[in-house]
């Protein structure tokens, strides 16, 4: 019985501390998680495209949207709105050189506020795999993520429900041209995900050229990911030397959610506890898939 009783404690403190994360990361609201999502007209959510398009042999142009356009769209929530005032959303879009007809990956989508971003930038004739874990799905994201399939903005998004270690269906590899990843490195290793394992399965989905954006809160140097529990954040050093170990090359980074003044030792749980002048540093890095 005590035994009984510990494991029950441990399993309740990592459902209550992943319930955090989700929220924050996905920004809008999850709603009602005990009904489930209705199934898309022709397309069944929680499941890969069943057959997906021939990958070109290059990524599309770089970036030829209008962002700010993207983002002051009428349709757009308020919930949405509210979320964009810390989240740069327009930065965030013309950082992953966006561009019509693209096929992008959202990974750990949540309830798909930046899911949504990306579908909007790519349009009805590009394809969005918001990929979650069974456990997020059913835990904390079902309402709010149905609701956000249920929107014809996102007409163009496939639920993907995949563990973290090999998060994208095999049919995939060689067809993306970005996965982005807001918020959610840094969770890998208190979830005990095989990092290596995460991004050669990324870098294997991705066209020759293909990026993945990586954002996440800085940790202080030194502690690598040793804090992604206690203050939800990983050293900006440890994924530029485990992208690059899988493989990547390093294309570009940028400072639009930068914060210099953070002291980078308080808990920074995605978006939690951020107001009143008070913001974490956060790293946004991109890594292009050689070819």
């Amino acid at each position: 019985m005590i035994g009984s009783r510990s494991t029950s404690r441990r399993r309740s403190a990592v459902a209550l501390t992943l319930a955090c994360c989700l929220f924050a990361s996905a920004c809008a609201s999850s709603g009602d998680a005990t009904k489930a999502p209705p199934e898309r007209a022709g397309e069944p959510a929680a499941t890969p495209a069943a057959t997906p398009q021939p990958a070109a042999q290059q990524p599309a142009p770089a970036s030829s949207i209008d962002a700010d356009a993207l983002v002051a769209a009428e349709d757009r929530s308020e919930e949405d709105r509210k979320a964009d005032e810390r989240r740069a959303p327009a930065e965030l879009l013309r950082f992953c050189e966006l561009a019509p007809g693209m096929r992008v990956a959202d990974i750990g989508a949540g309830t798909g506020y930046t899911t949504e971003l990306l579908a909007r930038a790519v349009g009805p004739e590009g394809v969005v795999y918001g990929q979650n874990t069974e456990f997020i799905i059913e835990r904390f994201a079902k309402q709010g993520w149905a609701e956000r399939l249920a929107k014809p903005v996102n007409a163009a998004v496939v639920s993907v429900v995949r563990d973290f270690s090999d998060p994208l269906p095999p049919e995939l590899e060689g067809q993306l041209d970005r996965v982005v990843n807001v918020l959610f490195y840094h969770d890998f290793e208190w979830q005990g995900i095989d990092r290596a394992a995460h991004n050669k399965a990324v870098l294997r989905a991705l066209k020759p050229g293909g990026y993945y954006v990586i954002i996440d809160a800085s940790a202080r140097e030194g502690d690598g990911a040793t804090q992604s529990k206690t203050l939800h954040r990983v050293e900006e050093a440890l994924v530029r030397e485990e992208l690059q170990a899988a493989g990547f090359e390093l294309a570009g980074e940028s400072d639009f959610l930068r914060n210099p003044a953070d002291t980078r030792d308080w808990n920074a749980l995605p978006w939690r506890g951020e107001g009143d002048g008070q913001y974490s540093d956060k790293f946004a890095l991109k890594f292009r898939k050689p070819g």
